[in-house]
């Protein structure tokens, strides 16, 4: 199956003109097609194509389905990128098609990278988003100050990846508790400062490792929000294996 992103298609019933393009020109679908179009906000529409216009390709609605977010909790993954964007723009691919809800770019004193393009970031978010079949596109936020984001207030559990043995660290997956909303800061190469680790810690997060090798910013991200599904799916599987008081028989 092959997912287009519309944003407005309810209203519009337009596919904007790259997805257009993409639609008739590539695919060569014609009038009277069935395609399959995402609003990204949780909904998917099974629908006809009426106009084949590469410029503005239209439709109507054959069907609504809503498909929110398969992993039922919000996962949060806040990255310092690293010089090389080209291993942040496969970073993003790779979580998105995962599975995260925000990704931040976090701006930190020892940041190698000051400035990102939040744009091409964005779009390659969405084009993982349709890749992966997901219907919503996750938050992809421009530069935050470490500061500003450990004072936010998070309705959750909140960790940041570290790599000295200075603070006492635990491993993230004996750490978080599935079903729980998460927040994970992953700092810069060069780690995050003495002044931020006592911030974080004060502000509630908590300090963990991701297993016994050193990882790259962008592996170290991927290895996290990778953990924080298995552990849910585990978790869920277990309750599905465990039958409820209710359907349990009585012998006595």
């Amino acid at each position: 199956m092959i997912q287009f992103y519309a944003p407005d298609i309810e209203t519009t019933l337009t596919l904007p003109p790259a997805e257009s393009a993409h639609c008739v020109k590539v695919l060569r679908k014609k009038a009277g097609d069935e395609i399959v179009v995402t609003d990204g906000r949780g909904r998917r529409f099974a629908c006809r194509l009426t106009l084949p216009d590469p410029r503005g390709a239209m439709v109507e609605i054959l069907k609504i389905e809503e498909i929110p977010s398969h992993w039922g909790v919000k996962i949060v993954l806040a990255v310092a990128p690293s010089k090389n964007m080209d291993r942040m723009e496969w970073f993003v691919e790779k979580a998105v098609e995962i599975g995260v809800d925000k990704i931040i770019m976090l701006k930190c004193e020892r940041s190698e990278r000051k400035v990102v393009k939040i744009e091409r970031l964005q779009k390659i978010a969405l084009s993982a988003m349709n890749q992966s079949l997901k219907t919503v596109v996750p938050e992809i936020v421009e530069m935050t100050d470490i500061r500003d984001l450990i004072r936010a207030q998070f309705d959750g559990e909140k960790f940041f990846g570290y790599c000295s043995d200075e603070v006492k660290r635990r491993e993230l997956i004996g750490e978080y508790r599935p079903g729980s909303n998460v927040l994970i800061m992953i700092g810069p190469e060069g780690d995050f400062s003495p002044r931020e680790v006592g911030e974080a810690i004060a502000s509630g997060f908590l300090p963990v490792t991701f297993g016994e090798s050193r990882l790259r910013t962008e592996t170290a991200a991927l290895y996290a929000v990778q953990s924080i599904h298995i552990l849910n799916s585990i978790a869920s599987m277990r309750e599905g294996l465990c039958p409820s008081k209710s359907t349990e028989s009585n012998n006595d």
